[in-house]
Protein backbone atom coordinates (compact mmCIF):
# COMPACT_ATOMS: atom_id res chain seq x y z
CA UNK A 1 0.00 0.00 0.00
CA UNK A 2 1.35 3.48 -0.82
CA UNK A 3 1.78 6.23 1.66
CA UNK A 4 -0.94 8.22 -0.07
CA UNK A 5 -3.51 5.39 0.34
CA UNK A 6 -2.45 4.94 3.93
CA UNK A 7 -2.96 8.62 4.54
CA UNK A 8 -6.45 8.46 3.09
CA UNK A 9 -7.53 5.40 5.11
CA UNK A 10 -6.15 6.72 8.37
CA UNK A 11 -9.00 9.20 9.04
CA UNK A 12 -11.60 6.46 8.27
CA UNK A 13 -10.19 4.11 10.87
CA UNK A 14 -10.24 6.88 13.31
CA UNK A 15 -13.90 7.50 12.78
CA UNK A 16 -14.80 3.68 13.27
CA UNK A 17 -16.55 3.11 9.92
CA UNK A 18 -14.40 0.35 8.51
CA UNK A 19 -15.12 -2.27 11.18
CA UNK A 20 -18.84 -1.88 10.82
CA UNK A 21 -18.79 -2.46 7.07
CA UNK A 22 -16.66 -5.53 7.55
CA UNK A 23 -19.14 -7.08 9.99
CA UNK A 24 -22.06 -6.51 7.68
CA UNK A 25 -20.36 -8.23 4.77
CA UNK A 26 -19.49 -11.19 6.94
CA UNK A 27 -23.14 -11.63 8.02
CA UNK A 28 -24.33 -11.55 4.45
CA UNK A 29 -21.85 -14.20 3.52
CA UNK A 30 -23.01 -16.46 6.35
CA UNK A 31 -26.65 -15.97 5.36
CA UNK A 32 -25.91 -16.88 1.78
CA UNK A 33 -24.08 -20.01 2.86
CA UNK A 34 -26.93 -21.06 5.16
CA UNK A 35 -29.49 -20.52 2.42
CA UNK A 36 -27.38 -22.52 0.02
CA UNK A 37 -27.15 -25.37 2.49
CA UNK A 38 -30.90 -25.30 3.10
CA UNK A 39 -31.58 -25.22 -0.65
CA UNK A 40 -29.23 -28.11 -1.18
CA UNK A 41 -30.96 -30.12 1.55
CA UNK A 42 -34.37 -29.32 0.14
CA UNK A 43 -33.35 -30.09 -3.42
CA UNK A 44 -31.61 -33.28 -2.30
CA UNK A 45 -34.85 -34.52 -0.72
CA UNK A 46 -37.31 -33.46 -3.40
CA UNK A 47 -35.47 -34.53 -6.54
CA UNK A 48 -35.18 -38.22 -5.56
CA UNK A 49 -38.84 -38.22 -4.66
CA UNK A 50 -39.74 -36.73 -8.00
CA UNK A 51 -37.58 -39.25 -9.75
CA UNK A 52 -39.11 -42.09 -7.73
CA UNK A 53 -42.57 -40.81 -8.54
CA UNK A 54 -41.73 -40.62 -12.22
CA UNK A 55 -40.29 -44.16 -12.14
CA UNK A 56 -43.37 -45.40 -10.33
CA UNK A 57 -45.64 -43.81 -12.90
CA UNK A 58 -43.59 -45.37 -15.73
CA UNK A 59 -43.65 -48.76 -14.06
CA UNK A 60 -47.41 -48.50 -13.48
CA UNK A 61 -47.87 -47.64 -17.15
CA UNK A 62 -45.63 -50.49 -18.21
CA UNK A 63 -47.62 -52.90 -16.10
CA UNK A 64 -50.91 -51.56 -17.40
CA UNK A 65 -49.86 -52.01 -21.08
CA UNK A 66 -49.23 -55.72 -21.76
CA UNK A 67 -46.20 -56.69 -23.81
CA UNK A 68 -47.03 -59.20 -26.52
CA UNK A 69 -45.12 -61.15 -29.15
CA UNK A 70 -46.53 -61.21 -32.67
CA UNK A 71 -46.06 -63.25 -35.81
CA UNK A 72 -47.38 -63.29 -39.35
CA UNK A 73 -49.57 -66.32 -40.13
CA UNK A 74 -47.79 -68.84 -42.32
CA UNK A 75 -49.50 -69.51 -45.60
CA UNK A 76 -50.87 -73.03 -46.02
CA UNK A 77 -49.88 -75.26 -48.91
CA UNK A 78 -51.96 -75.08 -52.12
CA UNK A 79 -52.54 -78.82 -51.70
CA UNK A 80 -53.69 -80.45 -48.51
CA UNK A 81 -52.73 -84.00 -47.66
CA UNK A 82 -55.32 -86.01 -45.80
CA UNK A 83 -54.61 -89.45 -44.37
CA UNK A 84 -57.51 -91.88 -44.17
CA UNK A 85 -57.79 -95.54 -43.15
CA UNK A 86 -58.49 -97.97 -45.99
CA UNK A 87 -59.44 -101.62 -46.41
CA UNK A 88 -57.75 -103.53 -49.22
CA UNK A 89 -59.78 -105.98 -51.27
CA UNK A 90 -59.03 -108.17 -54.25
CA UNK A 91 -60.02 -106.66 -57.58
CA UNK A 92 -62.04 -109.80 -58.40
CA UNK A 93 -62.96 -112.43 -55.85
CA UNK A 94 -65.17 -115.47 -56.28
CA UNK A 95 -65.89 -118.82 -54.65
CA UNK A 96 -65.67 -121.83 -56.98
CA UNK A 97 -68.39 -124.34 -56.18
CA UNK A 98 -68.77 -127.88 -57.53
CA UNK A 99 -71.73 -127.93 -59.91
CA UNK A 100 -72.12 -131.68 -59.60
CA UNK A 101 -72.27 -134.18 -56.77
CA UNK A 102 -69.55 -136.76 -56.31
CA UNK A 103 -66.23 -137.50 -54.63
CA UNK A 104 -63.00 -135.56 -54.86
CA UNK A 105 -60.64 -137.54 -57.07
CA UNK A 106 -57.63 -135.23 -57.53
CA UNK A 107 -56.61 -131.89 -56.04
CA UNK A 108 -54.03 -129.94 -58.02
CA UNK A 109 -53.76 -126.52 -56.27
CA UNK A 110 -53.68 -125.72 -52.55
CA UNK A 111 -54.27 -122.40 -50.74
CA UNK A 112 -51.83 -119.68 -51.68
CA UNK A 113 -51.22 -121.16 -55.11
CA UNK A 114 -51.15 -118.88 -58.15
CA UNK A 115 -53.40 -119.99 -60.98
CA UNK A 116 -54.07 -118.91 -64.56
CA UNK A 117 -57.35 -118.66 -66.41
CA UNK A 118 -58.52 -122.14 -67.46
CA UNK A 119 -56.07 -123.99 -65.23
CA UNK A 120 -57.35 -127.33 -63.90
CA UNK A 121 -57.83 -127.14 -60.12
CA UNK A 122 -59.46 -130.47 -59.21
CA UNK A 123 -61.33 -133.50 -60.53
CA UNK A 124 -64.47 -135.08 -59.06
CA UNK A 125 -65.74 -138.62 -59.49
CA UNK A 126 -69.47 -138.66 -60.31
CA UNK A 127 -70.74 -142.27 -60.42
CA UNK A 128 -74.39 -141.29 -60.02
CA UNK A 129 -74.24 -138.78 -62.82
CA UNK A 130 -72.44 -141.29 -65.02
CA UNK A 131 -75.25 -143.81 -64.50
CA UNK A 132 -77.90 -141.21 -65.17
CA UNK A 133 -76.11 -140.21 -68.36
CA UNK A 134 -75.90 -143.81 -69.51
CA UNK A 135 -79.60 -144.31 -68.81
CA UNK A 136 -80.50 -141.08 -70.65
CA UNK A 137 -78.54 -142.16 -73.70
CA UNK A 138 -80.35 -145.51 -73.73
CA UNK A 139 -83.70 -143.70 -73.48
CA UNK A 140 -82.64 -141.47 -76.36
CA UNK A 141 -81.86 -144.48 -78.51
CA UNK A 142 -85.25 -145.98 -77.67
CA UNK A 143 -87.01 -142.73 -78.50
CA UNK A 144 -85.21 -142.52 -81.82
CA UNK A 145 -86.20 -146.10 -82.68
CA UNK A 146 -89.86 -145.40 -81.86
CA UNK A 147 -89.73 -142.20 -83.89
CA UNK A 148 -88.32 -144.05 -86.91
CA UNK A 149 -91.08 -146.67 -86.69
CA UNK A 150 -93.77 -144.01 -86.32
CA UNK A 151 -92.36 -142.12 -89.27
CA UNK A 152 -92.43 -145.26 -91.49
CA UNK A 153 -95.97 -146.09 -90.38
CA UNK A 154 -97.14 -142.57 -91.10
CA UNK A 155 -95.64 -142.63 -94.58
CA UNK A 156 -97.32 -145.96 -95.39
CA UNK A 157 -100.74 -144.75 -94.18
CA UNK A 158 -100.34 -141.69 -96.41
CA UNK A 159 -99.77 -143.94 -99.43
CA UNK A 160 -102.69 -146.23 -98.54
CA UNK A 161 -104.96 -143.25 -98.11
CA UNK A 162 -104.34 -142.32 -101.73
CA UNK A 163 -105.91 -145.67 -102.77
CA UNK A 164 -108.70 -145.42 -100.17
CA UNK A 165 -107.37 -148.56 -98.49
CA UNK A 166 -107.44 -147.03 -94.96
CA UNK A 167 -109.70 -144.59 -93.21
CA UNK A 168 -108.69 -140.97 -92.62
CA UNK A 169 -108.76 -141.61 -88.89
CA UNK A 170 -106.01 -144.19 -89.20
CA UNK A 171 -103.89 -141.76 -91.16
CA UNK A 172 -104.35 -139.05 -88.51
CA UNK A 173 -103.43 -141.49 -85.73
CA UNK A 174 -100.24 -142.49 -87.54
CA UNK A 175 -99.28 -138.85 -88.11
CA UNK A 176 -99.94 -137.96 -84.44
CA UNK A 177 -97.81 -140.88 -83.26
CA UNK A 178 -94.95 -139.66 -85.47
CA UNK A 179 -95.10 -136.18 -84.00
CA UNK A 180 -95.29 -137.49 -80.41
CA UNK A 181 -92.24 -139.67 -80.91
CA UNK A 182 -90.37 -136.72 -82.43
CA UNK A 183 -91.07 -134.71 -79.27
CA UNK A 184 -89.90 -137.65 -77.13
CA UNK A 185 -86.62 -137.76 -79.07
CA UNK A 186 -86.12 -134.02 -78.54
CA UNK A 187 -86.71 -134.30 -74.81
CA UNK A 188 -84.33 -137.25 -74.54
CA UNK A 189 -81.65 -135.28 -76.41
CA UNK A 190 -81.97 -132.34 -74.00
CA UNK A 191 -81.70 -134.70 -71.04
CA UNK A 192 -78.53 -136.24 -72.45
CA UNK A 193 -77.01 -132.79 -73.08
CA UNK A 194 -77.88 -131.70 -69.52
CA UNK A 195 -76.23 -134.75 -67.96
CA UNK A 196 -73.21 -134.42 -70.24
CA UNK A 197 -72.80 -130.81 -69.13
CA UNK A 198 -73.25 -131.84 -65.51
CA UNK A 199 -70.63 -134.52 -65.96
CA UNK A 200 -68.26 -131.94 -67.46
CA UNK A 201 -68.28 -130.19 -64.06
CA UNK A 202 -66.22 -133.08 -62.77
CA UNK A 203 -63.24 -130.91 -63.72
CA UNK A 204 -62.92 -127.57 -61.93
CA UNK A 205 -61.10 -124.80 -63.82
CA UNK A 206 -59.92 -121.36 -62.70
CA UNK A 207 -62.20 -118.65 -64.16
CA UNK A 208 -59.51 -115.93 -63.98
CA UNK A 209 -55.91 -115.32 -62.98
CA UNK A 210 -55.49 -115.12 -59.24
CA UNK A 211 -54.53 -116.78 -56.01
CA UNK A 212 -56.35 -119.54 -54.12
CA UNK A 213 -57.35 -118.10 -50.74
CA UNK A 214 -59.48 -120.98 -49.45
CA UNK A 215 -59.73 -124.68 -50.09
CA UNK A 216 -62.13 -126.06 -52.69
CA UNK A 217 -61.99 -123.23 -53.85
CA UNK A 218 -61.93 -119.51 -53.31
CA UNK A 219 -59.95 -117.48 -55.84
CA UNK A 220 -58.95 -113.81 -55.61
CA UNK A 221 -57.44 -111.73 -58.40
CA UNK A 222 -54.73 -109.70 -56.63
CA UNK A 223 -52.77 -108.21 -59.55
CA UNK A 224 -54.74 -105.06 -58.76
CA UNK A 225 -56.30 -104.29 -55.39
CA UNK A 226 -59.27 -102.12 -54.54
CA UNK A 227 -58.90 -99.87 -51.48
CA UNK A 228 -62.08 -98.34 -50.07
CA UNK A 229 -61.87 -95.18 -47.98
CA UNK A 230 -64.39 -92.72 -46.55
CA UNK A 231 -63.56 -89.11 -47.43
CA UNK A 232 -65.00 -86.46 -45.04
CA UNK A 233 -67.70 -84.30 -46.52
CA UNK A 234 -65.58 -81.12 -46.45
CA UNK A 235 -63.06 -82.74 -48.83
CA UNK A 236 -65.62 -84.50 -51.03
CA UNK A 237 -65.62 -81.83 -53.81
CA UNK A 238 -61.88 -82.43 -54.32
CA UNK A 239 -62.22 -86.23 -54.49
CA UNK A 240 -62.31 -86.45 -58.27
CA UNK A 241 -61.61 -89.42 -60.54
CA UNK A 242 -57.93 -89.55 -61.46
CA UNK A 243 -56.65 -88.04 -58.21
CA UNK A 244 -53.28 -89.51 -57.22
CA UNK A 245 -52.93 -91.39 -53.94
CA UNK A 246 -50.24 -93.24 -52.03
CA UNK A 247 -50.57 -96.08 -49.54
CA UNK A 248 -48.45 -96.87 -46.50
CA UNK A 249 -48.57 -100.07 -44.45
CA UNK A 250 -46.96 -100.86 -41.12
CA UNK A 251 -45.43 -104.04 -42.47
CA UNK A 252 -43.57 -102.02 -45.13
CA UNK A 253 -41.95 -99.16 -43.19
CA UNK A 254 -40.59 -96.36 -45.34
CA UNK A 255 -42.34 -97.54 -48.49
CA UNK A 256 -45.20 -96.01 -50.44
CA UNK A 257 -47.42 -97.73 -52.99
CA UNK A 258 -48.89 -95.56 -55.72
CA UNK A 259 -52.59 -95.66 -56.46
CA UNK A 260 -55.27 -93.68 -58.24
CA UNK A 261 -58.82 -92.71 -57.35
CA UNK A 262 -61.04 -94.47 -59.92
CA UNK A 263 -64.61 -93.97 -58.71
CA UNK A 264 -66.79 -92.54 -55.97
CA UNK A 265 -70.25 -93.37 -54.65
CA UNK A 266 -71.49 -89.87 -55.66
CA UNK A 267 -73.47 -89.76 -52.42
CA UNK A 268 -72.75 -88.71 -48.84
CA UNK A 269 -73.43 -91.36 -46.24
CA UNK A 270 -76.03 -90.01 -43.80
CA UNK A 271 -74.58 -91.84 -40.80
CA UNK A 272 -70.94 -90.77 -41.19
CA UNK A 273 -71.20 -87.72 -43.50
CA UNK A 274 -68.48 -89.21 -45.68
CA UNK A 275 -68.06 -90.08 -49.34
CA UNK A 276 -67.17 -93.69 -50.21
CA UNK A 277 -64.20 -93.70 -52.59
CA UNK A 278 -62.34 -96.50 -54.39
CA UNK A 279 -58.59 -96.29 -54.98
CA UNK A 280 -56.92 -98.91 -57.19
CA UNK A 281 -53.30 -99.88 -56.60
CA UNK A 282 -51.18 -102.15 -58.79
CA UNK A 283 -49.83 -105.27 -57.11
CA UNK A 284 -47.69 -107.06 -59.72
CA UNK A 285 -45.54 -108.93 -57.17
CA UNK A 286 -48.46 -109.91 -54.95
CA UNK A 287 -46.82 -108.56 -51.80
CA UNK A 288 -49.94 -106.61 -50.90
CA UNK A 289 -52.61 -108.88 -49.48
CA UNK A 290 -56.37 -108.50 -49.70
CA UNK A 291 -58.00 -107.76 -46.38
CA UNK A 292 -55.01 -105.75 -45.12
CA UNK A 293 -55.28 -102.34 -43.45
CA UNK A 294 -53.58 -99.38 -45.11
CA UNK A 295 -53.31 -95.63 -44.67
CA UNK A 296 -54.26 -93.76 -47.83
CA UNK A 297 -52.66 -90.36 -48.44
CA UNK A 298 -54.67 -88.06 -50.70
CA UNK A 299 -53.30 -84.70 -51.90
CA UNK A 300 -56.45 -82.64 -52.37
CA UNK A 301 -56.26 -79.05 -53.69
CA UNK A 302 -57.23 -76.40 -51.16
CA UNK A 303 -60.41 -74.63 -52.12
CA UNK A 304 -59.35 -71.34 -50.42
CA UNK A 305 -56.08 -69.95 -49.01
CA UNK A 306 -55.34 -71.23 -45.52
CA UNK A 307 -52.94 -70.11 -42.81
CA UNK A 308 -51.00 -71.89 -40.09
CA UNK A 309 -50.83 -70.54 -36.51
CA UNK A 310 -49.31 -71.80 -33.27
CA UNK A 311 -51.85 -73.21 -30.82
CA UNK A 312 -50.76 -70.65 -28.20
CA UNK A 313 -52.35 -67.86 -30.28
CA UNK A 314 -55.89 -69.21 -29.87
CA UNK A 315 -58.37 -67.47 -27.55
CA UNK A 316 -61.40 -69.43 -26.39
CA UNK A 317 -64.30 -67.12 -25.62
CA UNK A 318 -68.07 -67.31 -25.47
CA UNK A 319 -68.13 -65.50 -28.81
CA UNK A 320 -66.28 -68.42 -30.37
CA UNK A 321 -62.70 -69.12 -31.32
CA UNK A 322 -60.64 -65.92 -31.68
CA UNK A 323 -57.11 -64.57 -32.09
CA UNK A 324 -55.60 -61.21 -31.17
CA UNK A 325 -54.33 -59.03 -34.03
CA UNK A 326 -52.22 -55.88 -33.50
CA UNK A 327 -53.49 -52.87 -35.49
CA UNK A 328 -51.37 -49.77 -36.19
CA UNK A 329 -48.61 -51.25 -34.07
CA UNK A 330 -50.26 -50.45 -30.71
CA UNK A 331 -53.90 -51.56 -30.53
CA UNK A 332 -55.24 -55.09 -30.18
CA UNK A 333 -58.22 -56.30 -32.16
CA UNK A 334 -59.98 -59.66 -31.61
CA UNK A 335 -60.75 -61.59 -34.81
CA UNK A 336 -63.11 -64.57 -35.11
CA UNK A 337 -61.57 -67.50 -37.00
CA UNK A 338 -62.56 -70.92 -38.32
CA UNK A 339 -60.17 -73.83 -37.89
CA UNK A 340 -59.36 -76.55 -40.38
CA UNK A 341 -57.02 -79.34 -39.30
CA UNK A 342 -55.10 -79.81 -36.07
CA UNK A 343 -51.37 -80.55 -36.46
CA UNK A 344 -50.57 -80.74 -32.74
CA UNK A 345 -48.50 -77.64 -31.94
CA UNK A 346 -50.04 -75.79 -34.91
CA UNK A 347 -53.51 -75.44 -36.38
CA UNK A 348 -54.88 -74.61 -39.79
CA UNK A 349 -57.07 -71.49 -40.13
CA UNK A 350 -59.45 -71.52 -43.09
CA UNK A 351 -61.22 -68.21 -42.45
CA UNK A 352 -60.77 -64.93 -40.54
CA UNK A 353 -57.11 -63.98 -41.22
CA UNK A 354 -55.04 -62.08 -43.78
CA UNK A 355 -51.44 -62.78 -44.76
CA UNK A 356 -50.16 -59.44 -43.40
CA UNK A 357 -51.91 -59.66 -40.00
CA UNK A 358 -49.73 -59.39 -36.89
CA UNK A 359 -51.15 -62.17 -34.74
CA UNK A 360 -50.42 -62.16 -31.00
CA UNK A 361 -48.76 -65.44 -30.07
CA UNK A 362 -49.17 -65.03 -26.28
CA UNK A 363 -52.46 -63.18 -25.73
CA UNK A 364 -53.36 -62.45 -22.06
CA UNK A 365 -56.64 -63.84 -20.84
CA UNK A 366 -58.00 -60.33 -20.25
CA UNK A 367 -57.26 -59.04 -23.77
CA UNK A 368 -60.08 -56.99 -25.31
CA UNK A 369 -60.55 -55.22 -28.62
CA UNK A 370 -59.06 -51.69 -28.67
CA UNK A 371 -56.71 -52.35 -25.77
CA UNK A 372 -53.27 -50.77 -26.04
CA UNK A 373 -50.45 -53.28 -26.27
CA UNK A 374 -46.71 -53.15 -26.66
CA UNK A 375 -45.05 -55.36 -29.28
CA UNK A 376 -42.19 -57.20 -27.63
CA UNK A 377 -40.54 -58.58 -30.74
CA UNK A 378 -40.97 -57.91 -34.46
CA UNK A 379 -42.97 -60.48 -36.43
CA UNK A 380 -41.06 -63.16 -38.30
CA UNK A 381 -40.90 -63.07 -42.07
CA UNK A 382 -43.94 -64.65 -43.68
CA UNK A 383 -42.88 -67.81 -45.55
CA UNK A 384 -44.32 -68.53 -48.94
CA UNK A 385 -46.05 -71.70 -47.88
CA UNK A 386 -46.22 -74.24 -45.15
CA UNK A 387 -46.82 -77.89 -45.82
CA UNK A 388 -47.83 -79.89 -42.73
CA UNK A 389 -46.13 -83.17 -42.18
CA UNK A 390 -47.97 -86.24 -43.39
CA UNK A 391 -50.05 -87.99 -40.81
CA UNK A 392 -51.81 -84.86 -39.61
CA UNK A 393 -55.12 -85.55 -37.99
CA UNK A 394 -58.28 -84.12 -39.26
CA UNK A 395 -60.34 -82.08 -36.87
Amino acid sequence: MTQTEEAVRQPERENGKAPRESGTAHGVLITVIVLAIVAAVVIGGIVPRLRAKEALQKETYDLAVPTVNVTHPKQGAPQTEIVLPGNMQAFTESPIYARTSGYLKKWYVDIGGRVKTGQLLAEIETPEVDQQLQQARSQLNTAKANYNLAQITSNRYQELKNTDSVAQQDVDNALGSERANAATVSAAEYQVKYLEQLESFRKIYAPFDGSVTAELFHIAAIHTLRVYINVPQQFSPAAKTGLSASLTLQEFPGRQFKGRLVRTANAIDLATRTLLVEVDVDNPTGELLPGAYAEVHLAVPSGAPTFILPVSALIFRAQGLQVGVVKDGKRAQLANIILGRDFGSEVEVVSGLQADDQVITNPPDSLISGEEVRVGQPPAQNPQSHRPESGGHQQ
